[in-house]
């Protein structure tokens, strides 16, 4: 069966953008291997645990995973991760990424090395494409450049950051990911007219967001040519 790495953020994910696919993955018989910066635990973002904010049967049942799921509590290190490994690398999203996931140089590279070639294949959801600002190929151009992306529009941010781009939480967020794709030279399309947002080019798969969570672990399936589970 096919294997897929999950590299999940120290500083925050987003629950259900991580643990839907992931769940998906699995039930289908995909195994899967999480990995963190350090190698510890990943943080999740509260608010994506708050009933309040995603319902009460998304917040208890992203909470069960986080707190049971032996993969995500027990992590690898990114540095010792080999993309080559893996049929697919995801990068599940959140604020935290851009911390962290975003800026990190094997973080990076296993994105770069996923979509190299005709084997591997890329996921990078909502915030986590915030990496495109940084992540090249081979021969330093950017990775991003002329393909069609998704991701978490500026639209939202808005009405996340204050006026000084301050999270609820107090930290400064140190950019906008719609602007960061775009300088690199991605094809920006959020879709915001639509329910959800999962974008194929290539063996590159992006989603927009938390809504698209389900949306991208179907594509996922597809790609990987993995039959859902019954």
């Amino acid at each position: 069966m096919p294997s897929a790495l999950f590299v999940v953020s120290e500083e925050g994910y987003w629950g259900e953008e991580c643990t839907t696919p992931l769940t998906m993955l699995s039930d289908a018989g995909v195994d899967i291997t999480v990995a963190t910066p350090s190698g510890a635990p990943p943080k999740i973002d509260e608010r994506s645990v708050d009933p309040d904010e995603v319902g009460e049967e998304t917040a208890e049942e992203v909470r069960e995973i986080h707190d049971s799921d032996e993969r995500l509590n027990d992590p690898i290190p990114i540095a010792t991760a080999d993309a080559s490994e893996y049929d697919l690398v995801a990068f599940p999203g959140g604020h935290g990424t851009e911390w962290d996931i975003n800026q990190d140089r094997h973080a990076r590279a296993l994105l770069a090395d996923a979509v190299a070639g005709d084997e591997g294949k890329g996921y990078v959801v909502c915030h986590a494409v915030g990496i495109f600002a940084f992540a090249r190929e081979d021969d330093g151009s950017l990775l991003v450049e002329g393909r069609d992306i998704t991701g978490f529009p500026n639209e939202w941010e808005e009405g996340i950051v204050d006026e000084h781009d301050r999270m609820p939480d107090g930290r400064k967020l140190p950019y906008w990911v719609e602007e960061e794709v775009k300088a690199a030279g991605g094809n920006w399309d959020a879709e915001l007219d639509a329910d959800e947002s999962v974008t194929v080019d290539g063996d590159l798969v992006t989603a927009r967001g938390p809504g698209s969570s389900a949306a991208g672990g179907e594509v996922l399936l597809d790609e990987l040519g993995v039959e859902r589970s019954a």
